[in-house]
């Protein structure tokens, strides 16, 4: 039987309840031939690392910083009080409340004791605690999809499913068997598991050699995914979401406006996650895209809504699929001698590289380069200071705009920089740039701030709402 392989958000998995209905019995007479990757319960690793959005710090983020105690074992508190209200929202039999107690607090104190240990360690002058942060992040994040995949197997125990909880965090591993590649993790966690007779439930963390956090940090979740969907010979990959991927996000130009997107392909992926709001980690993608596994994004809570399928396929028709967009910093170095030097732009990536700024999109012309970076402008600031010193005579500045993007699979013969222009200038606004390349999958737009929204809405009404049906590419 062909399986599917599919992932939960940390979102949907607070409602965990609700999807056992909704989600893993929608076919109470069988319910198998499905391995689930889980992430941990909403706000648990916001509370274990640092938030994700306000950047105040969790315990990895004290524990790093302390210069007592007592701030980090006071946040491993409240991550167990977290945890415990997590699972006492989804759970309802005693037996099941207290074995997820019990299993909270193991983890909890294991790592508590880890954690004074290490830090005890690091009292004497040759051993250094920078050398072992990687390893606290990785042993913390691991924590919350344990939880939250141990609180799922158990739900589905007590409503008569054969489900098996299937820890990849290498927690208490010995000797070499933490030294193994993602591979080998995954392919020693499932030995032995049969989908067609149960459902496997799987941390969304898999500690491996490789380190995933070193490289994805908190996308971890979704290479596990697609690495598991790719070495099992998955049917099919699925996201389950709490909405559906549409046209662009509802609270900006109405639910009443918004369409499903119903079928696009890695390419929008790709652009979408370029524009930060990331239908799948660009790197996953990859894995499913060189497996032949298509991928799947559906609302969760939407049971019969086949939602959104993701494939190489080309698109039938030229057509715009979405618009959205991100804040983002413009960094403009103006050089009047920098007309057919070489050089400049590799040394600007350098400082960009090193303060690890990521890169949105740039323009240039003969004597100005101007980069559209994702980042902060406490970062930026740094940045500046480096490359003035790099270019004493050069003017650079920094300061934050917004970005609006038009993505579709193809948009050949749809002038969408032209309409989206006027679109704009209809409704009253003004672009501060605008760009678009040969390969025709997205148009950018650059907005002051506080006009994105409003972009946005103009930029959809024309291009989406009042877009007429094109000819397809066969006729």
């Amino acid at each position: 039987m062909a399986h599917t392989v599919e992932k939960i958000g940390g979102t949907s998995m607070s409602r965990l309840d609700e999807l056992r209905e909704n989600l893993f019995l929608r076919d109470p007479d069988n319910p198998y031939g499905r391995i689930f990757v889980v992430s941990a319960f909403g706000g648990i690793t916001d509370l274990l690392l640092e938030h994700k959005k306000t950047g105040e710090p969790g315990v990895y983020a004290l524990f790093a910083n302390a210069d007592n105690d007592r701030s980090w074992h006071d946040a491993l508190g409240r991550v167990k009080g977290a945890m415990s209200d997590a699972h006492a929202a989804v759970l309802d039999h005693p037996d099941d409340l207290a074995d997820a107690g019990t299993f909270v607090r193991e983890r909890i104190e294991g790592a508590r004791s880890c954690l004074t240990d290490l830090h005890r360690l690091c009292g004497y002058g040759h051993f250094r605690l920078s050398q072992y942060m990687l390893q606290i992040r990785e042993l913390l994040s691991g924590l919350g999809e344990a939880h939250s995949a141990y609180v799922a197997t158990l739900m589905l125990k007590r409503a008569g499913v054969n489900a098996c909880f299937v820890d990849l965090t290498g927690w208490r591993d010995e000797g070499d068997e933490g030294n193994v590649s993602l591979e080998e993790r995954i392919n020693d966690g499932l030995a032995g598991v049969d989908p067609e007779r149960e459902i496997p439930i799987v941390t969304g963390y898999a500690q491996c050699a490789e380190g995933l956090m070193r490289e994805f940090d908190r996308g971890y979740s979704e290479v596990t995914f697609s690495r598991l969907a790719a070495l099992s010979g998955a049917s099919e990959a699925i996201i389950h979401k709490e909405f559906h991927l549409s046209s662009a996000d509802p609270k900006t130009v109405g639910h009443e406006a918004v369409r499903k997107l119903g079928r696009t392909n890695y390419d929008v992926a790709d652009q979408l996650s370029n524009m930060g709001m990331e239908a799948i980690h660009p790197k996953a993608a990859r894995t499913l895209r060189r497996a032949e596994v298509p991928l799947r994004v559906t609302n969760a809570f939407e049971p019969e809504d086949p939602g959104t399928l993701i494939d190489d396929q080309p698109a039938q028709s030229a057509a715009v699929e979405m618009v959205t967009g991100l804040d983002i910093i413009t960094l403009e170095v103006f050089e009047q001698d920098m007309v057919g030097v070489k050089g400049y732009d590799a040394a600007i990536l350098d400082v960009l590289k090193r303060h690890n700024v990521r890169i949105v999109s740039k323009v240039s012309n003969a004597n100005t380069i101007t980069h559209y970076l994702d980042s902060s402008l406490k970062t930026m600031r740094r940045v500046e200071k480096d490359l003035q010193k790099l270019y004493p005579s050069a003017c650079i500045s920094a300061r934050p705009m917004a970005m609006a993007s038009v993505i579709g699979r193809d948009l050949n013969g749809l002038s969408v920089l032209t309409r989206g222009l006027q679109a704009i200038a209809g409704a009253g606004l003004e672009a501060v740039g605008a760009s678009q390349g040969p390969r025709n999958v997205d148009v950018q737009f650059i907005f002051e701030r506080d006009l994105l929204e409003p972009g946005i809405r103009a930029l959809h009404a024309a291009l989406v709402e009042d877009q007429k049906p094109a000819l397809s590419r066969a006729a």
